[in-house]
């Protein structure tokens, strides 16, 4: 289940597994480092946009990202 500050603590486990610093990261993101720290801490969320471009520069999806696994699929 996602709690309020799961996109946070994912970002930044990213960030660091990849030996990344805020600005760096921020930078790759045309974000200030401020506002990457606001996601890392929960007090913002990125955007749609974010999202993808976070996971297309680690290399992993978006519901990694968001801590959507494939058993909170809805199935038709």
């Amino acid at each position: 289940m996602m709690d309020n500050n799961t996109i946070g603590r994912n970002l930044r486990r990213l960030r660091k597994t990849n030996r990344l610093t805020q600005e760096q990261l921020a930078k790759k993101l045309n974000i200030t480092r401020q506002t990457l720290s606001n996601y890392e801490t929960g007090k913002r969320l990125p955007d749609i946009y974010g999202l993808i471009t976070v996971a297309d520069i680690f290399g992993v999806s978006v519901d990694e990202i968001i801590g959507r696994d494939k058993k909170h699929w809805f199935r038709y």
